[in-house]
């Protein structure tokens, strides 16, 4: 039988990772593809991962490519394309440049492999998948947004960094938009079933909520040229491998929002059962009061990227 095909749109650091931890969880072969300017990079990189399946006992085929006609007929795309913000660059400036390129791989890509799942992981995220849904034309189910596994895993990392216990033991749960606004839920966050509002002090769990909400720019700050790499590509595989496998993992993730939380007309991060369909239900959590006023600030400020998207889009 042969195996599903996977593209990956990005050969950086993100994309190049994840091509090789879905090579090692030998989840179908996959098509690790970047712009032509790089000429033999993106092959590179994946002759380099493929090299490594001796060693490590997987036989996916991993190939790079510079076009889209590689990826036909893949099942599933994950779009890494994007620039980092630069030097004076303004929010709105990263926003728009993304924008262009994120619509023009989704363009690209739809038109070989027209009944894929989308995942998408370029930046501002949640905006960008609403430029992904609207450029693919495909039902909301199939586009959907890297990023509240990312945030939650860190978030876990850090309530077991402070009880002292394993991380396997630890789920957390993060809703609304990947940045500032973020809402992390102490309430929905266990070890073992314990919430961790039985376990840590106010004070700690304030400290645990910053830091998550900080996750992604304290790495900026150690790192000072480059962003993380190594987490986002792991919560992309582990959303990949529910889809492929139809696990129906409840995943906290970006989802295209009609009503649910009081929420309509753009993405954000909610508890979703991600299986063959891609997101198969939106879970609606019991929200206290203060929680919910937080998912709804959350809600406005994607909102407004989203405006600050049409307004470009309009003017342009």
């Amino acid at each position: 039988m042969a195996r599903k095909k996977i593209t990956v749109v990005g050969a950086g650091f993100v994309g190049a990772t994840l091509a090789q931890r879905l090579a090692e969880l030998e989840l179908g072969d996959v098509v690790l593809v970047d712009i032509p300017q790089t000429e033999g990079m993106p092959a590179g990189k994946a002759l380099d991962i493929m090299e490594s399946g001796p060693i490590y006992g997987y036989d996916s085929r991993v190939t790079g490519a510079t076009s889209y006609e590689p990826t036909r007929g893949s099942e599933l795309v994950v779009i890494t394309a994007g620039i980092p913000r630069k030097p004076g660059m303004s929010r709105d400036d990263l926003l728009n440049t993304n924008a262009g390129i994120v619509r023009q791989v989704t363009e690209s890509v739809v038109r070989v492999s027209p009944d894929a799942i989308l995942i998408v992981v370029s930046n501002p995220l949640d905006a960008m998948c609403l430029v992904a849904l609207r450029a693919s034309k495909f039902p909301k189910h199939r586009v959907i947004g890297m990023a509240g596994v990312l945030d939650s895993a860190r978030m876990r990392s850090f309530i077991a960094e402070a009880l002292q216990v394993s991380v396997e033991n630890v789920h957390a749960m993060v809703l609304g938009g990947h940045g500032d606004t973020m809402v992390p839920l102490p309430r929905f966050s266990t070890v073992s079933g314990i919430p961790i509002t039985e376990l840590l002090s106010k004070d700690k769990i304030e400290a645990i909520n910053r830091r998550t909400r900080d996750g992604g720019a304290e790495i900026v700050n150690l790192l000072k040229t480059g962003s993380a790499y190594y987490a986002p590509s792991a919560s992309v595989a582990e959303m990949v491998e529910s889809i492929l496998k139809d696990k129906n993992k409840v995943l906290p993730c970006a989802a295209y929002l009609e009503g649910e939380y009081g929420v309509d007309g753009v993405y954000l991060g909610v508890p979703a059962k991600l299986g063959a369909r891609g997101v198969v239900e939106v879970l609606q959590l019991n929200l206290s009061v203060e929680e919910r006023i937080e998912l709804q600030k959350s809600a406005a400020a994607v909102k407004e990227s989203c405006q600050v998207l049409g307004a470009a889009a309009r003017s342009s």
